[in-house]
């Protein structure tokens, strides 16, 4: 950029004032074209927040994370402890697919689609707004002494952030715990859940804080991608940027002045109305460059738009560009940099969908019993104690279940002594016995493969460990 008379922006960020306390930032009301393209945006995902708790595919609630008892659920599809590497090939498609975002759109993601930005621009923003009016009667507001007028604005908006805060965390819940289980507590007696209110309270507190207080300096201070956009951005990346050669020219800015030919005097196209700083939600001036508090909300592009359609010169001072569009003239290409994250992008994708076709409905798992040995028994009979766990992923009770040896000739006991049940989304455990005999040992342990069946119809196989005395090897 070559502006750079004034490079002191960047020593501090944008809400801290001089003497390093908070500098609250008084937003004008957005509108425009990019504004209502946001709220449509704003608003789907709004609903698709609220309800995925609630919503159930097969019986599975769309979306859950529920740590304490390692049970997920990803678009219906329900993950258990030992699908963990699934998660985890899951989270890191999803970080690389953020990092090829920003690397082509800059910090888009924050503008448009961060829960954080959603909430605070397209909810209680709006909310202030409506109660205590936009950027110049907040301000008087704020100077305004503690009259009944204050009083009530205040009391009026910080009850009104408070119950919305507190939906906030009951869905927040939902996604932990399921959403089942909140719609019983809210129904129940609070005092039952005593630990759950508790929870509630401090989700509510945090969320109240983040929204009434805290605001911009979440994307400011606190979130990490703010700090990471700053590895990931280059000149080819497309931001919301200021067109400095056609705003500033030889002359540089200058106030507008009517039927005033300023491209034939050198003048830039910036009239210095100011109206792209005092739109900005974290208080920044655009005209300054790529800067760290920019979510790319395009406040910006709306109001400069409008202000140069009002005095008759083209839109697009302030845009979607890269700098070296801007700089340069050069339209945006495809560069070996996004082509290797798209490669690395598309590889985790096939490894994910790879895995997810070959993921396993039932899950078993046989352990010899920890501390016991063999017992041999008559007719040359070897036998080994173990425990038993049978996971059950489907949506459906899975009945009449046995285990048969597969690899070698021999007999399983359960210490049930019949078939049993592996209910829905549940697991089945139990104690077992293998018998084989000795003639069968090479050494004095040896590997089986054992069949798990419903209704005689194989549906999973395992691996376990039969121990047996050293001399018949």
């Amino acid at each position: 950029m070559e502006n750079t008379e004034n490079e002191q922006f960047r020593d501090s960020i944008g809400t801290i004032n001089e003497e390093g306390k908070r500098s609250w930032v008084f937003p004008k009301k957005p509108s425009g074209k990019f504004y209502k393209y946001r709220s449509y945006v704003s608003y789907i995902l709004l609903v698709f927040l609220l309800s995925a708790p609630f919503i159930k595919i097969n019986g599975n609630q769309f979306l859950l994370f529920n740590i304490l008892e390692r049970k997920f659920n990803i678009f219906g599809l329900p993950f258990w402890p030992q699908d963990f590497y699934l998660l985890v090939i899951s989270m890191i498609v999803g970080v690389v697919f953020i990092i090829l975002f920003t690397v082509i759109f800059g910090r888009v993601f924050c503008g448009w689609i961060c829960p954080q930005t959603i909430f605070l621009e397209m909810v209680f923003r709006k909310i202030e707004y409506w109660i205590d009016g936009d950027r110049g009667k907040q301000i008087r507001l704020e100077k305004q002494p503690w009259n009944a007028d204050k009083i009530k604005k205040r009391l009026l908006k910080w009850f009104i952030f408070f119950v919305i805060s507190f939906i906030i965390a009951n869905v927040f819940l939902a996604y932990l715990i399921g959403g089942d289980t909140v719609i019983r507590y809210i129904t129940g007696n609070p005092l039952d859940n005593i630990h759950t209110l508790i929870s509630l309270t401090i989700f509510t507190s945090v969320f109240y804080f983040i929204f009434a207080w805290f605001r911009e300096q979440v994307c400011i201070i606190a979130c990490p991608y703010g700090r990471l956009q700053g590895v990931l951005l280059d000149n080819k990346t497309i931001n919301v940027a200021y067109d400095y050669k056609r705003g500033e020219r030889e002359e540089g800015r200058s106030k507008f002045k009517k039927n005033e030919d300023r491209e034939a005097l050198g003048k830039g196209d910036c009239i210095d109305c100011k109206q792209c700083v005092v739109v900005c939600p974290t208080g920044i001036d655009i005209r300054n460059g790529t800067q760290l508090e920019c979510v790319n909300c395009t406040a910006c592009i709306d109001e400069c738009d409008h202000i140069m359609e009002s005095i008759n010169l083209p839109k697009g001072l302030i845009r979607y560009a890269s700098e070296d569009n801007i700089a340069k003239k050069e339209p945006f290409k495809i560069n070996a940099r996004i082509k290797g994250y798209s490669a690395v992008l598309l590889i985790l994708i096939g490894i994910l969908v790879g895995m997810l076709f070959l993921r396993n409905n039932v899950e078993a798992t046989i352990l010899r019993l920890p501390g016991q040995l063999y017992q041999q028994k008559e007719n040359n009979i070897i036998s080994n104690v173990y425990t038993f766990k049978v996971i059950n992923k489907t949506t459906k009770d899975i009945e009449n279940v046995s285990y048969k040896i597969i690899s070698h000739k021999g007999e399983i006991k359960l210490v049930s002594n019949h078939n049993f049940i592996i209910p829905k989304q549940g697991l089945a455990e139990g104690t077992l016995f293998i018998e084989l005999n000795a003639a069968l040992l090479k050494g004095d342990d040896i590997d089986l493969e054992i069949g798990v069946f419903s209704d005689n119809k194989l549906i999973e196989t395992t691996k376990t460990n039969f121990l047996g005395p050293r001399s018949y090897r």
